[in-house]
């Protein structure tokens, strides 16, 4: 049964500006390029301010650190507690995401698109 988000944060006693930012960092299962599987524990998950999800291989050699979804840079996903360590702040209670999202990206077309943004270093994009 899917609880309601009200119901989730009384349950964890969260604000709902801590909700949003906790629904937000959900763990996509793969890479969004070459869908390559990339578990809640995975060292090689790459990540945007937004979460666009992709394996180290793809963000250095495919799209060079730069996002093709938003211009931004990656950097390494953080790694979600296994275990209840403290205050239910766990995989078992914020599971990874289940859905895949497998947009391959036009290596062209994001030359192009990246051409003046991979210039810039993440930070003054």
């Amino acid at each position: 049964m899917s609880l309601s988000k009200e119901a989730i944060r009384s349950k964890y006693g969260i604000s709902a500006e801590d909700f949003d930012v906790i629904k937000a960092l959900a763990l996509h299962p793969t890479c969004e390029h070459c869908n390559r599987p990339l578990p809640p524990d995975s060292t090689e998950a790459r990540i945007c301010s937004f979460e666009c999800t992709f394996c180290a291989t793809c963000v250095e050699t495919v799209i060079g650190n730069v996002c093709p979804n938003c211009g931004g840079g990656f950097t390494s996903r953080p790694i979600r507690p296994k275990r209840n360590w403290r205050n239910g702040n766990y995989l078992g209670a914020f599971p990874p995401r289940t859905v895949v999202k497998h947009k391959p990206v036009d290596p062209a077309v994001h030359t192009a698109f990246s051409a003046e943004i991979r210039r810039l270093s993440p930070e003054q994009r």
